[in-house]
């Protein structure tokens, strides 16, 4: 499967067994087989960057590289709605919740084969060795994350311009990555950016906790194959006024998917997978 034809249809789920690596079935060290791939994938792409040589495709690519060697792992992917990004024409703002770096290394090879797209990332993102690159080549939204005005100037002014030039955006109003989900940190930032650019807004929930926070670098956390990765794109919404009620429906669209996915995972999720632990691969 190319990385084009995961959004073909409306959901991808991993086909559980095959796809994971025999040395991962023997040494249930997801990490430890994990974090080499990860990292030649983003060497090789970074240096394509470098040399301008990093476009839309070769994100979708590297991407859905991404995806495949969490697979491989042990990691297994339910990914649904992706139909809701083909009922309208045009950009848009999808807004979603913050557990990880998973949905930022994987959400471009759902996204982008369907809408051009970038991320409102913070400035760290930029300056990363490796992946910095190939984050500066999708010319992202840049907030410092110092000063909360700023932070909504550039949002609003850079967003609005990438979306009047037919870019999506991808905004994750939560201040920091965290396995819970608290409404009260999730700002309307990506409402006011959709309300001002003229745009629908797309919500997009997440379960993303299977590759963890680290401890000294957070990129670099344990990667637990007990816990399922959700993605589910929900029903595109028009901005009305101040956005207060598409907000409350986008803050209930998430919470309501993570105690789904809560419940039909249940607390013995990881028992009944099997080595399902997490790894100490940490850097």
């Amino acid at each position: 499967m190319g990385h084009s034809s995961i959004t073909d249809a409306d959901t991808y789920i991993t086909v559980s067994g095959p796809k994971r690596s025999a040395l991962s079935r023997r040494l249930h060290l997801p990490g430890w087989i994990f974090y080499p791939r990860a990292f030649w994938i983003v060497y090789r792409n970074g240096k394509r960057a470098l040399k301008g040589r990093y476009g839309d495709r070769e994100w979708a690519e590297s991407s859905f590289e991404i995806l495949r060697a969490l697979e491989k792992a042990g990691v297994e992917f339910e990914i649904t709605g992706m139909d809701m990004m083909r009922k309208f024409e045009g950009p848009a703002v999808f807004i979603a919740n913050h557990m990880g770096t998973l949905e930022t290394m994987v959400l471009p090879c759902l996204i982008q084969p369907l809408k051009t797209a970038t991320f409102v990332v913070k400035k760290s993102l930029i300056t990363m060795p490796f992946f910095g690159p190939i984050m500066r080549s999708r010319d992202p939204v840049v907030v410092g994350r110092v000063n909360p005005r700023d932070d909504l100037r550039a949002v609003l002014e850079k967003g609005a311009e990438k979306l009047r030039a037919g870019i999506s955006v991808v905004v994750f109003p939560q201040s920091t990555r965290s396995v819970s989900f608290n409404p009260g940190d999730f700002n309307t930032l990506g409402v006011k950016l959709a309300a001002r650019a003229g745009v629908p807004v797309v919500p997009v929930a997440l379960k993303t906790d299977a590759w963890g926070i680290g401890g000294v670098l957070k990129e670099f956390g344990p990667i637990d194959v007990g816990r399922k990765v959700y993605f589910r794109f929900g029903e595109p919404m028009t901005i009305s006024g101040r956005g207060a009620g598409e907000h409350e429906k986008i803050v209930d669209f998430i919470s309501d998917n993570l105690s789904a996915w809560a419940d039909k995972d249940g607390p013995g999720a990881d028992a009944r997978k099997g080595h399902a632990k997490e790894d100490t691969c940490r850097r």
